[in-house]
């Protein structure tokens, strides 16, 4: 009986290693069949710009930062819609000096050409220095300070309501309310002397403009506006989607004051006469 228990305990301690190295085996095998088998196409997609890989982690309701437009069209969209005849005059008595209906700057009227202010929405769809601008995020606002003529807003985001009839700004009057990760801001009260685009697509002073700016990552941000104006248009404007990036610099490289001295200077000297206009004290 001893010598048979001998042999069963041999004979199990040999199936069970047995065992043990069939189980290792197939383990291998089957790691190494995995190296071998192509990943899934999100996987394969790592590291190669997929939108479906997660970012770098970031608040949706952190917007401070300069923010800088990338590409897109010069004006709201391409699709303008149909004017007023109101509209249509205005349009008519603005004379570009970019686009279709483009002049020489010195036979135009473009309110650039005397350091007056731009406004909006021009200052986000600028055809130079593409509408580079920082929010600051304050205790009753949001301050949003603009590089191009030194500009800054202040969009306040303590509940007020707008004015009933405000007196007209070269900024509007803004108010500002989250919806979801999505910050609106809502103006009104412009100066209709500026225009919204250097195309001179005109606005009238009961224009209400709509921004949505969506922070979709650390480094992303979309920004769609709606016009509805209807002494100047028949139907609302509503933009095409505003990539934004986030700037790595932490301020403005360039300080791009508009000095009506030396704007003045440089008409008389090279913009006037290239457009063939003689001063009469020269």
């Amino acid at each position: 009986m001893k010598n048979r228990s001998l042999r069963n305990r041999s004979f199990g301690n040999k199936w069970t290693a047995l065992t043990a190295a069939l189980i290792v085996s197939a383990a291998l095998a089957s790691f190494m069949f995995a190296q071998n088998v192509p990943p899934p196409a999100a996987a394969r997609a790592k590291g190669k710009g997929n939108t479906a890989q997660p970012g770098p982690p970031h608040d949706p309701h952190d917007l401070a930062g300069i923010w800088v437009r990338r590409g897109g069209v010069l004006t709201m969209s391409n699709e303008v819609p149909q004017m007023t005849p109101w509209g249509q005059a205005k349009f008519d008595s603005y004379k570009p000096s970019y686009g279709p209906r483009s002049i020489p700057p010195a036979l135009g009227n473009d309110p650039m050409g005397n350091c007056d202010p731009l406004g909006l929405p021009r200052l986000l769809v600028l055809e130079n220095n593409p509408g580079d601008f920082e929010f600051v995020p304050a205790r009753d606002r949001m301050i949003q300070l603009f590089d191009r003529f030194h500009v800054n807003r202040n969009i306040w985001t303590d509940g007020r309501e707008l004015p009933k009839d405000p007196e007209p700004r070269w900024m509007g009057y803004s108010t500002a309310k989250w919806e979801g990760d999505i910050f609106v801001i809502t103006s009104i009260g412009f100066d209709e002397r500026s225009w919204l685009d250097h195309f001179g697509n005109p606005h009238s002073d009961q224009m209400r403009l709509e921004e949505r700016y969506h922070r979709l990552d650390r480094d992303n941000m979309e920004l769609v506006m709606t016009i509805t104006d209807p002494k100047t248009y028949t139907k609302p404007w509503v933009s095409e989607k505003k990539a934004l990036r986030l700037s790595p610099n932490a301020e403005f490289v360039d300080e791009l004051f508009c000095v009506p001295s030396e704007e003045q200077a440089f008409n008389r000297r090279l913009r006037d006469v290239a457009g063939g206009v003689i001063h009469k004290d020269k």
